[in-house]
Order: structure tokens, then C-alpha cells, then sequence
């Protein structure tokens, strides 16, 4: 049986669920189990009468008949919500004066408070990065949906990349370019610490084949690797040695195990007649399962060293293989979102880039990407740097036609993004050298435009 799901006051299992496709309504009954919903036709009858405004309605808490005792009564008599809030309408003394509109709103708020109706949706970028702002945006830095839509946009995630990605959101912004990728090509994930935070991304529910291609490297090792003194050796943690101190213990124990024995060997004899022949026989059993006992233990103990050893080779190979890749240095994208100063690690990670390639920093605060800016512009080694930030709103329509009003509650500031692409700079040649290239290669119409910028 699947644990306990518990989501906005309402539990239950999804045992059920199972077998049923995406987009399927259940409705939780009694004991968490989940029934697909059937389909009823809505009749009309709830809104047929309404009246012209909402002037005349005072919310004096009188003008429900029923008590909440009444609808806990209703509730365990194991009367489903919709019939209830079929009564709340027909106990209501005010629901025939209000609006149409107001009747729908009533309506959808009682249902929602009544109804344990579930819809289970495919995970995807926009559902989960929705969610993580809407409950835990600490966790993704304040990353908001649009805003991470316009860093796949910006980065150019596409099918057949061989992108770096550096973040600190809980895996969300790997798993947003994973989907964008759709298993093809391959993602380098530059982790902070003792390995990478993928929770965001294992609830995308991507298939294996979308692990193959994904490479992982720890961020401290980059100013070795570019300098040319990376090794795995120098990697903390390694199992080998506290396999052999395993195995050292376990001599210790056995030894102490062998003394016991011939401890309880020697007091034998003394006590030999004080038994009979039914308690040696018992005896000689306990003696057998231990043993025994102790032959698993030491089996256990010798499987669980060469597990270790055989994931930390595993590991080391896949960190050799990733060192390799990118020491190729013709990555076709960066995407940086962590919680770190984004300069140094912006420029460190762009050495693995190849030219005429976009790279994508977000910052939750403005002055941290002006920095960045600046030391990417004093570099000269990037084009069309651009720091700008998301604003986006939300309109409702109201009730009457041609009128609209933005969401109240909605968020002042998506972030900054800092974005541009990478060049290479003829360092042999002079800037006068530059120019007349550039004169040559240029048509006439534009020669004197080139001059007076120079100027």
C-alpha cells in the first residue's frame, strides 16, 4: 500500500489510481481510497433564478438554515458533497437574491470546501515550478515560472545540446531543461557540496533513458580542472579506506567471538555433569545457529564492502568521463541559478563554452547581475550582455463586459536575468587592424557609420 498522501487538509491513498491515465477526477471516500468521479449532467436549476445586484444582502451569519452540527451529521451519514452543497443552496435564504455571478462564486467555494475531488495531472515545468513558488519559493530562489520560461528561451534549449547547467533550485531548472531537451543531447550539472540535489527533477517522472546522457561535476574542482591538475584521488571520501577499516572490525569481532567460544569451551567439562543428555543436545543447536549467524554476518558485511567499492568506481569513472567532456570546451549553452555570487562562477564555467554560444544567469537581486554585468562587459570577451527584469500580470474579467483588473495579491518582481553570448578575440591583431578589416568587408553604405563610432 502507497504511504498517506496529505494535500490541503485532505487525505488519502493512491492505490487506486494506478492503471487510470493522466487528467482522471477521483473523488476520496471514506478510509482515503480514491473512486473515479462519474460524469453527472449539472442541471440549471441552481442558478435559473437570480436577482439584479447585491445591495440589499447583509452578511449577518443568519442566512444559512443549517448548523455545522447539521453538516457533520451530514458527513457521517456518508452524504457526498455535492448533495450537500445542494442543501446548503436550498437551505440559503439569500441565494435567489444574489447575482449570477455571486451564485456561481458561492457555489465554487462550497464545493471546493465539500467536494474531496482530486484531479492527478502529468508532472511538467510549469505545474511543478508553479507550485514550488506558490508554497516553498525559498527552495528555488524565488524563481518564477515565467521567468525560467524566458531562460530556456534565452538559452536555447533544444534537442541535440550539450548544455552546462549550474543551480541551486532544487533541481527544478535541471529538470525544465531536461524536458525541454527530451532525452536528446547531454546536460553537465555543476553541483556545490557532496553531490547534487535533484528533488524537483525525480518528480518530473522522467524515464531512465533521460539519466543516461546526464553528467554531474563538483564545483570545486573546476579551478583544477582548467589548470590541469585534476584527479579523481583528490576527491573526498573515499570508501576504500573505510572498507578496510570494515573489514579490520570484523577480524576484532571475530576474534572476540573465537575467544568466547573457547571460554565457554573450557567451562564444559566443569559442568558436563550437572546436565543432561536433552540440555547438551540444545545447547550443541544454539551453539550451530551461531555460527551460522556469525557466517551471514561476515557474508553481509563482505557484500556491503564491494557495493562501496564498486559505486565509488562507478563514480570516479563517470567524473573521468565528465572531466573529459568538458575539457572539449564547446558546450553550446550556460544556465546559472544558484544561490552563490553568480561573477566567479559565471566566468570559470564560460571557459568550458564554445564561441558564438548564449549564456543565462539569474539573481534574485538586481546589484548582484549589475556586478556580474560589469565584469563580463570589462572583459570584452562577450556580446550583447543584457540585464533586465521580468514584470508580468495577471488579469481577471469581471462581470461586467469590456472590463478587466489585474490580480491583487500578484507578485511585484520576477528576478533578473543577465544574458549574452560569447565571442573570441583576435588578440594578435591591433583595433586599427580591426577597422580596416572591417571597412573591407563592409559595404559602402555602412563604412561611415563604422568611422563615426570609431570616432
Amino acid at each position: 500500500r502507497f504511504r498517506k498522501i496529505i494535500f490541503e487538509k485532505q487525505w488519502f491513498y493512491l492505490d487506486n489510481a494506478i492503471g487510470h491515465t493522466y487528467g482522471t477526477t477521483f473523488e476520496v471516500t471514506s478510509g482515503g481510497n480514491l473512486q473515479p468521479k462519474q460524469e453527472v449532467e449539472e442541471t440549471a436549476t441552481e442558478t435559473k433564478e437570480a436577482g439584479t445586484d447585491n445591495r440589499n444582502i447583509v452578511d449577518d451569519g443568519k442566512s444559512q438554515k443549517l448548523t455545522h452540527d447539521d453538516i457533520k451529521a451530514l458527513k457521517d451519514k456518508g452524504i457526498k458533497g455535492q448533495e450537500i452543497v445542494q442543501q446548503l443552496i436550498e437551505n440559503s435564504t439569500t441565494f435567489r437574491d444574489k447575482t449570477e455571478f455571486a451564485q456561481d462564486k458561492y457555489i465554487k467555494k462550497k464545493k471546493k470546501k465539500y467536494e474531496a475531488v482530486i484531479t492527478i495531472v502529468k508532472p511538467s515545468t510549469r505545474i511543478l515550478s508553479t507550485m514550488y513558488y506558490a508554497r516553498e519559493p525559498g527552495k528555488i530562489n524565488h524563481l518564477r515560472y515565467d521567468t525560467l520560461a524566458q531562460m530556456l528561451t534565452l538559452g536555447n534549449i533544444r534537442a541535440g545540446n550539450k548544455m552546462i547547467v549550474m543551480e541551486t533550485c532544487a533541481g527544478l531548472v535541471l529538470g525544465a531543461v531536461m524536458e525541454r531537451m527530451g532525452g536528446y543531447g547531454s546536460i553537465i550539472q555543476m553541483y556545490p557540496g557532496g553531490g547534487p540535489v535533484r528533488a524537483a527533477t525525480s518528480c518530473f517522472g522522467f524515464p531512465k533513458n533521460f539519466f543516461d546522457n546526464l553528467h554531474e561535476f563538483p564545483l570545486s574542482e573546476v579551478e583544477s580542472l582548467l589548470s590541469g591538475t585534476f584527479s579523481t584521488e583528490t576527491l573526498p571520501s573515499d570508501p576504500e579506506d573505510n572498507a578496510l577499516a570494515e573489514e579490520e572490525s570484523n577480524g576484532l569481532t571475530d576474534e572476540k567471538q573465537t575467544s568466547l567460544q573457547e571460554t565457554e569451551e573450557e567451562s564444559a567439562p566443569e559442568t558436563a555433569m550437572e546436565i543432561n543428555q536433552t540440555e547438551e543436545q540444545d545447547a550443541m543447536d544454539i551453539n550451530a545457529e551461531d555460527v551460522e549467524f556469525k557466517e551471514n554476518k561476515e557474508k553481509e558485511n563482505k557484500d556491503n564492502v564491494r557495493e562501496k567499492q564498486r559505486k565509488q568506481w562507478e563514480r570516479r569513472k563517470k567524473l573521468i568521463e565528465t572531466a573529459a567532456l568538458l575539457r572539449e570546451k564547446n558546450a553550446d549553452g550556460l544556465i546559472v541559478a544558484s544561490k552563490f555570487h553568480p561573477t566567479p562562477v559565471l566566468l570559470a564555467l564560460l571557459e568550458f563554452v564554445a564561441p558564438s554560444r548564449p549564456f543565462v544567469v539569474y539573481c534574485q537581486y538586481k546589484e548582484v547581475n549589475q556586478v556580474c554585468y560589469f565584469s563580463c562587459y570589462s572583459s570584452m570577451s562577450f556580446y550583447r550582455c543584457l540585464v533586465f527584469c521580468l514584470f508580468w500580470v495577471l488579469f481577471f474579467l469581471k462581470v461586467l463586459p469590456d472590463r478587466s483588473h489585474p490580480k491583487l495579491t500578484m507578485s511585484g518582481g520576477g528576478g533578473y536575468l543577465l544574458s549574452g553570448i560569447t565571442v573570441v578575440l583576435d588578440k594578435g591583431k591591433s583595433d586599427s587592424s580591426n577597422l580596416e578589416a572591417l571597412k573591407m568587408e563592409e559595404p559602402s553604405s555602412k563604412r561611415c557609420k563604422v568611422q563615426d563610432f570609431h570616432c
